[in-house]
């Protein structure tokens, strides 16, 4: 299916590595003019932002920490300042710091929650008027099957993607009738630099619990964001698409 989003413009959160950097190049695809968050690596940013030009894309690199509810206000409003318009709004952006709860300290909590979850709201406030006042627009939030099924030495971050679900569906249900969309994307075990540092013990246990036997790409959690900012998907809203190979069914 071709999709043509070459008079959209989208905004994703933590665009320059694994699978934002996927999103962001599944959204070129369609023409459509990208804006991304990016933490620390401005070389990074840059390097995304070129090769985005390179092939037409409108594009712009948005440093800062999502967890500031004053720099998601700045980003939300360079994006609507330099193209008017605020479509499609991808909260990626996340973290992890990983222990069993006794051991977890609190800083730890705090630090996942504020970035996990705290940003997703963030963003989502600061799109909130524009998109009202399109009366249109698409949010798409990123969880995780951890948030479903849970996993040992993650009830942080289990608990921010958890979040994630109950806050999406609340908002679903408070911009529906202006027209806005908002889902969830929870994915499962995903090949990218964390999983690449597991064992092979490690990597083997954790395909034998995927019935499709094997982990998603970046590319095809990409895809599944793309579909439901596409036109193909405008009568799905408050849903939860689980990318996981059929880990949590």
């Amino acid at each position: 299916m071709q999709i043509d989003l070459s008079d959209k413009s989208i905004l994703v959160t933590g665009g320059t590595r694994g699978i934002g950097r996927s999103i962001v190049d599944a959204f070129a695809s369609t023409g459509a003019r990208i804006a991304f968050t990016y933490r620390s690596s401005s070389d990074e940013a840059d390097a995304l932002v070129s090769e985005l030009q390179e092939q037409g894309i409108d594009a712009m690199a948005l440093q800062g920490n999502v967890a500031e509810t004053d720099v998601a206000q700045k980003h939300v409003d360079a994006v609507t300042d330099a193209w008017d318009s605020l479509d499609v709004l991808i909260n990626n952006a996340g973290i992890t710091r990983d222990n069993l709860m006794l051991r977890m300290k609190e800083e730890d909590w705090d630090t996942v929650l504020d970035v996990n979850l705290k940003g997703v709201f963030n963003y989502a406030k600061a799109a909130y008027r524009p998109m009202m006042r399109q009366r249109g627009g698409t949010i798409i939030n990123l969880s995780s099957v951890v948030g479903v099924m849970g996993n040992p030495g993650q009830t942080n971050y289990a608990a921010s993607k958890a979040g994630i679900i109950g806050f999406s569906k609340s908002l679903a249900k408070e911009l529906s009738t202006r027209g806005v969309r908002v889902n969830v994307v929870a994915p499962g075990y995903v090949d990218t630099e964390m999983t690449d540092a597991l064992s092979d013990d490690a990597r083997d246990a954790m395909l034998d619990a995927v019935p499709l036997g094997r982990p998603a790409s970046p590319e095809d959690v990409a895809n599944a964001v793309l579909y439901l900012a596409s036109p193909a998907a405008s009568y799905i809203t408050g849903h939860v698409l689980h990318v996981d190979g059929g880990l949590a069914m």
